[in-house]
């Protein structure tokens, strides 16, 4: 049982950050690199505002049906039948989502570290921990995201700090980058990292608050922005492009290089892993409860926590179908943007629609003291 309303501005802005912060953060440098050059900090920028436009739309809608899901809202907003495709699209992206994240956790986890573990074994331990996570309630959500994200924020922000003592600013120029063939597909691929913070489509019902919403999520991509395009400048400035392109994870290689003072540490690598561990699990955690508390919306059920062993088998057998390391990331490139059809089109057309039809639904405050699920 939960109390509707328990949710502050600081912890759902905790969420979005943590939820940003995760398994693309490793790759992030080389999918920014490969667009643009040496501008692919242009690249990252132009990825944010995109991203941004998404994480806008789904606030605006939250703060215009305070009380409800875009599961439900989607209903009252289309009808019944096409808001009904529209949530099975959007389940369904998640299911990949989340199945590809944990893929992508074990082979890199199998390279760096575990050599001789099976893929499949760190594959099933870190959705079993998503799993058995997911059954909590919204405020236990909350709390979690907001316990982790020091551990996520500061680590890495001391990481880029300590690697920029290395960089080069003339590996940083022309800002504009020599190329531009490339660079759209590269800006969708960098504003698919975002997609996770679509889960603020169930928080925002939960904000004690809602109408600090928009605040909430500015510092949320600011923060989680601000961090993704420091690492693309500090991997780009000691590596150069054409370095960073040989690299599969520059981020990991970055750290590497990095050492504290005094050689107390001579390669952050290690301290890295396990910051990054946390940051793909928060944002596993997030893709996974946002998938099963949807199912829950959509079919009416009183009890999400049931679906959490259900739809295991599912993504496990998803995570294991790319065939090797590459493929897979042709294939999380490829969701990416297509992906951006539901977590930014989708939403988009609901509030344009809403607006047009007058659709809103004022905050019910005697919700507050009512208990759910």
């Amino acid at each position: 049982m939960e109390y509707p309303r328990q949710i502050t501005m600081i912890q759902a802005t905790a969420v979005l950050i943590s939820t940003i912060i995760g398994v693309g953060v490793l790759p992030l440098p080389l999918f920014a690199v490969r667009a643009g050059g040496t501008g692919a900090p242009l690249v990252t920028v132009l990825g944010i505002l995109i991203a941004s436009v998404g994480l806008w739309t789904i606030t605006k809608l939250g703060m215009r049906f305070p009380n409800q899901s875009i599961i439900q809202y989607s209903e009252e907003i289309i009808g019944k039948w096409l808001a009904w495709v529209g949530c099975v699209m959007i389940i369904i992206f998640f299911s990949l989502l989340t199945s590809l994240a944990a893929r992508e956790f074990g082979e890199v986890v199998i390279t760096t570290v575990l050599k001789r573990t099976p893929l499949e074994i760190t594959v099933i331990v870190m959705l079993l921990l998503a799993t058995f996570s997911s059954r909590n309630n919204m405020t236990t959500f909350a709390y979690i995201h907001n316990f982790y994200l020091p551990l996520l924020v500061f680590p890495a922000i001391l990481i880029v700090a300590l690697s920029l003592k290395n960089a080069d600013v003339i590996n940083l120029l022309p800002v504009t980058g020599n190329d531009h063939h490339q660079m759209l597909p590269g800006i969708l691929t960098i504003a698919g990292l975002f997609q996770g913070t679509f889960v603020y489509t169930i928080v925002i019902p939960a904000m004690r608050r809602p109408d600090r919403a928009m605040m909430a999520s500015f510092w949320g991509m600011l923060i989680g922005g601000g961090l993704y395009l420091s690492i693309v400048v500090a991997a780009l400035g000691v590596f150069g492009p054409e370095e960073t392109k040989l690299l599969l994870w520059p981020t990991l290689e970055l750290a590497k290089t990095t050492t504290l003072p005094g050689n107390i540490l001579e390669r952050l690598d290690a301290a890295f892993l396990a910051v990054w561990v946390t940051a793909v699990f928060t944002t596993l955690f997030s893709s996974y409860y946002f998938t099963i508390r949807a199912i829950s919306k959509l079919f009416r059920l009183r009890d999400h926590k049931m679906l959490s062993l259900f739809i295991l088998p599912y993504l496990f057998v998803l995570a294991m179908l790319p065939q090797n390391i590459i493929h897979m990331y042709q294939i999380i490139e490829w969701v990416s943007r297509a992906g951006l059809v539901i977590t930014i089109g989708y939403p988009l057309i609901l509030l344009l629609i809403a607006v047009a039809r007058k659709k809103r639904r004022e905050l019910d405050d005697s919700k507050a003291t009512e208990q759910e699920d």
